[in-house]
């Protein structure tokens, strides 16, 4: 019989704001959905936002800090999701924790996660600082997340630099919020100057999609709600590759056809409709 092993892995960015916690958040329920059990873990302990974008705050009780110090059981801390029994949610402590909680710690949390889940995704905080180093000491792989931007691609050229001092492997990157239209149009990066400079095999590609801010607000997932947006299915396809299925990546410049031909008969649609 072949042992459990857990797949801790480390969701990180070197920028704030590129859309980690989303995708946390999307992937977490993608997976879970696809009966992988499946926790996250919030290690962003100054700005913890995970528990709001999977709509858990209201039942939240206990967090990792109590399970650290021993006042209650890592069973009473975990918020399983009731749409998605497969999922549960760790949420982080209060931010005073950054003062003393250290790479052991988070080693722990993370172990006790092991035997009753199949994936561990950690929420890291954004940046190279001492959140980075806590979060990186318990993970075993990475998905680095940047947008097509020069400012966020150089800061996630660092964080993959950290990680592989750490031995972090594979290291695997999700291109967010891609404009194909400003990509033809040369500009934004396109995904072959961002795969070219970072170095790391791409393991999604996230087209920019308003229903990801209404999904946030809205504290419900895209991948939850089984909406046909192009960045629900682009978190679903994460999920499937990162278990091993071969679903290939989409052209950047048929994205952005594909979306005016969809508008195009929507539009048509409707005309036809009201003759």
């Amino acid at each position: 019989m072949t042992p459990h092993r857990t797949r801790n892995i480390l969701i990180c960015s070197g920028k704030g704001g590129v859309g980690k916690t989303t995708l946390t958040a999307n992937l977490g329920i993608a997976l879970a959905r696809q009966g992988v059990r499946t926790a996250v873990l919030d290690a962003d302990f100054g700005l913890r936002n995970l528990d709001l974008l999977l709509g858990l705050e209201n039942r939240i009780v206990f967090t990792a800090q109590e399970v650290l110090a021993g006042s209650c059981r890592l069973e009473q801390a975990l918020v399983k999701h009731k749409q998605e029994p497969n999922l549960a949610l760790l949420p982080a402590g209060n931010p005073r924790m950054l003062e003393w909680l250290k790479p052991e710690d988070m080693q722990a949390i993370v172990g006790m996660l092991a035997p009753s889940f199949d994936v561990v995704l950690i929420d890291c905080p954004a940046g190279i600082e001492d959140g980075f180093k806590n979060a990186v000491s318990a993970a075993q792989e990475a998905i680095v997340i940047t947008t097509p931007e020069v400012s966020a691609v150089r800061d996630a050229d660092r964080v993959i630099g950290l990680l592989n001092i750490h031995g972090i492997k594979p290291i695997q990157l999700v291109l967010n919020r891609v404009r194909p239209k400003m990509m033809a149009n040369q500009e934004m990066l396109s995904v072959n100057d961002v795969t070219d400079i970072l170095a790391l095999p791409l393991l999604g590609l996230v087209v920019e999609d308003e229903q990801v801010i209404v999904s946030t607000n809205r504290g419900e997932p895209l991948t939850l709600s089984g909406s046909g947006s192009p960045a629900a299915q682009a978190y679903t396809n994460v999920a499937r590759r990162l278990q091993g299925e071969d679903v290939p990546l989409p052209d950047p410049a048929k994205m952005g056809r594909g979306l005016r031909a969809k508008l195009r008969r929507l539009i048509k649609t409707k005309i036809f409709r009201q003759q």
